[in-house]
């Protein structure tokens, strides 16, 4: 008999025998893996669908999901300027958003859970909440900013899991005491380590990325700590994203108060991510001497591969910032950031189309792409394996050295 009844029968008797503990969320016990959510496109229900089928957390990203629709992208085909061509661009990715949350939770087959994740930083991020919850999507994960509000979105769906992101404890204890005056906890917090993570990470700048505040042994257990001491009316799981790349990763990180993990790059280059086979050949080879730092169009330090196109736009960048001029025309009429560097003329912040970039890196567009990737050799190191294997390996303790 399966002990985890929301677990595939395989992981659940793996998981038994690990000594790792199950992850208690939404009322389920599950792996103690969560799928972090990758866009533009990366994660949407092929890869969610399969985690959560194997009794994980899947994360759809919300962002431009109308490019995996082939008819939505020809039905906003020249759609590039004017509240027009921003409706009807917003009202494809919305369907698409629908499509996708349904197709996760049909490929989930009621197992594990399927979480939209939303960045706090994008125009659209109360529609896209709020689209999400109607659609029956199991828990909403924010990040890129502060979600102060997420429990107002929220309100007429309490027994969604609301998830925020955050990189140390400061922040942590800050969203505990506002959103208790709003009558709601959140249901889990996912700890991201900015010096480990791929694509935007939780930093002001570059040179805080290896500030101690954001080490997993400093935050876990000063977050414990906080609710203990705060008389919280119940414990709140700790998610902690970045690096985590096996067995013993995972059991450290337990053993320092992480009820759960969370990984982004080895699962996009499954063989079930939903981004073009190069995306994921450009991501497995890469080694961590190939990493690029910068800031984000965003403003926000990131992480990416440093590809041709990146290092092309790093040389050029002191003089794209040096003519930045305010309200540029911006020809992508659709849920994009509420600010950025480059339609708004912030010099300080990258000069870049980051939709684009992202686009071109879906498509396995080396020379145009932006590929973000997190910290560390992937477990299967350079091959593509599917979400099961991956599952299997982060569950089974590395073989004891002669």
């Amino acid at each position: 008999m399966n002990p985890f009844p929301h677990i595939s029968q395989e992981l659940g008797a793996l998981l038994a025998r690990s000594g790792l503990k199950p992850l208690q969320l939404g009322g389920r016990e599950l792996l103690p893996v969560v799928q972090g959510g990758m866009g533009v496109g990366v994660s949407a229900q092929r890869l969610a669908g399969a985690v959560a089928a194997d009794g994980g957390m899947g994360t759809i990203s919300s962002v431009d999901l109308r490019r995996l629709h082939p008819d939505l992208m020809e039905a906003t085909e020249g759609c590039n300027a004017g509240e027009e061509a921003k409706r009807r661009i917003n009202e494809a990715n919305l369907t698409a958003l629908d499509r996708e949350i349904a197709g996760a939770r049909e490929r989930s087959q009621g197992r594990g859970l399927v979480a939209l994740n939303v960045m706090r930083a994008v125009s659209e991020y109360a529609t896209s909440v709020r689209r999400a919850l109607a659609a029956g999507v199991d828990a909403v994960v924010v990040g890129a900013g502060l979600p102060l509000d997420l429990p107002d979105l929220a309100q007429d769906h309490p027994s969604a899991l609301l998830i925020p992101i955050l990189s140390d404890a400061r922040g942590v204890q800050l969203i505990v005491k506002k959103w208790e005056r709003k009558k709601r906890l959140p249901d889990a917090i996912v700890i991201e380590h900015p010096r480990l993570a791929g694509g935007h990470l939780g930093a002001a700048r570059i040179a805080d990325l290896d500030d101690r505040r954001f080490d997993f042994d400093q935050v876990l257990p000063a977050c414990k700590e906080f609710f203990r001491k705060a008389g919280l009316e119940r414990d709140i799981p700790l998610i902690a994203a970045g690096g985590v790349r096996s067995f013993e990763d995972i059991q450290r990180l337990q053993a320092l108060g992480a009820d759960a993990v969370q990984l982004g790059t080895p699962f996009a280059v499954t063989t079930e991510g939903d981004a073009d086979p190069e995306f994921k050949r450009v991501l497995a080879e890469a080694r961590d001497e190939d990493m690029v730092e910068f800031t984000s169009v965003a403003g926000l330090p990131a992480r990416a591969v440093g590809t041709p196109w990146l290092k092309t736009y790093l040389r050029l960048e002191e003089k794209l910032q040096s003519v930045a001029q305010v309200k540029q025309r911006c020809t992508k009429a659709f849920d994009c950031l509420a600010q950025c560097g480059l339609r708004d003329g912030l010099k300080d912040w990258g000069q870049f189309c980051i939709d684009n970039q992202l686009a071109a890196a879906l498509r396995g567009d080396l020379k145009k792409g932006l590929f973000f990737r997190g910290s560390g050799t992937l477990p299967f190191g350079s091959q593509i394996r599917s979400v099961r294997e991956l599952m299997e390996r982060l569950l089974t303790p590395a073989p004891a050295l002669a």
